[in-house]
């Protein structure tokens, strides 16, 4: 089994991921509508806040010692708008190390580190990433969970809720 490792990002590291946010753009402007910039790059303008925010975390991954892919987290009011609860806010793992249970372990590593409510954001469009997150919610939670379908900017998104212990996770 690989050693898969999630490490919090240094504002020195901002480079490496900005840099794999391209690679994670392009993927995501198949399913969505993303502007490619005069200079020929995506832009994810709310990075920085990922360093200035004490409720916004970025985390790099790496596997076997190789950068494997990035999460970023922050916290925000549940999409019902009742509670504040952690948000996946973006999750990629390079194509060449997936299909390997990297991305479930590194959502596994996210999740034991930030104990709490919890919701994963995933677009209708995007089935890849449908199946991967109720794949690995499942595992974590021992069973299947259903998401619920919300609509937002005209765009349909599936929803999983949960509550993290820090360990195993129990349905919200």
């Amino acid at each position: 089994m690989p050693n898969v490792e999630l490490i919090r990002a240094t504002a020195e590291e901002r480079p490496i991921l900005e840099n794999l946010l391209e690679l994670y753009i392009h993927d995501f402007s198949e399913f969505h509508t993303v502007a490619l910039g005069a200079d020929g790059r995506f832009r994810y303008p709310d990075l920085g806040l990922y360093w200035l925010e004490p409720e916004r975390h970025p985390f790099l991954a790496r596997m076997d010692g190789d950068l494997a892919g990035f999460a970023l987290v922050r916290k925000v009011t549940s999409i019902d708008g009742n509670k504040a609860v952690w948000d996946m806010a973006e999750f990629f793992v390079v194509r060449g190390m997936r299909r390997r249970g990297i991305g479930t372990e590194l959502a596994q590593a996210v999740w034991a580190q930030f104990p709490g409510a919890w919701q994963v954001r995933v677009m209708q469009s995007n089935q890849r990433a449908q199946l991967f997150w109720a794949n690995a919610v499942a595992k974590q939670m021992g069973a299947p969970i259903q998401p619920v379908l919300v609509e937002k900017d005209g765009q349909l998104w599936s929803v999983f809720s949960f509550e993290s212990s820090g360990g195993p996770l129990h349905i919200a």
